[in-house]
């Protein structure tokens, strides 16, 4: 089963349960799948699917930030609840000292050594950690091997 498919699937049995959080969280996903397949005129595979879900959770983590400067408890926990629902569809996620490794090994196998590398390790690191990882912690594991 394909992951969108998952995931009309769980906005069905959302809509039965009548959970209006789950509901709307997937009712976004699959819009924005739908916004991408009419853009690009393609059919989204599941890791397209997998970054839109995770650019998803990005935008949800910065909005909690917003909502604990303005002590709004009730979208707090909204939001929580809706970034939960939205990682049990991720991959299991790689540990900081995982990502560390990864990057490590792409950057002795291809030679980069200085920081004017950077966009050429990322090419390279973000297709081995695609879905395990965000791609902004992944940058900054980068960054920090390349200047260090």
């Amino acid at each position: 089963m394909s992951l969108k498919n998952q995931i009309e699937n769980d906005l069905h049995e959302f809509m039965r349960t009548k959970n209006e959080i789950g509901r709307n969280t997937l009712r976004m996903v699959l819009s924005s799948v739908k916004l991408f397949e009419i853009e690009k005129t393609i059919q989204a595979d599941d890791a397209v699917i997998l970054s839109l879900i995770q650019k998803e959770i990005k935008t949800r983590r910065d909005s909690l930030i917003e909502f604990e400067k303005g002590n709004r408890p009730d979208l707090i926990k909204s939001t929580n609840v809706e970034i939960g629902i939205l990682e049990n569809y991720l991959p299991e996620q790689l540990s900081d000292a995982e990502i560390e490794r990864i990057v490590s090994k792409c950057i002795l196998d291809n030679g980069f050594a200085t920081p004017a590398d950077m966009g050429k390790a990322m090419k390279a690191v973000l297709p081995l950690l695609s879905g395990k990882a965000p791609s902004d912690k992944v940058s900054s594991i980068v960054r920090k091997k390349l200047i260090g």
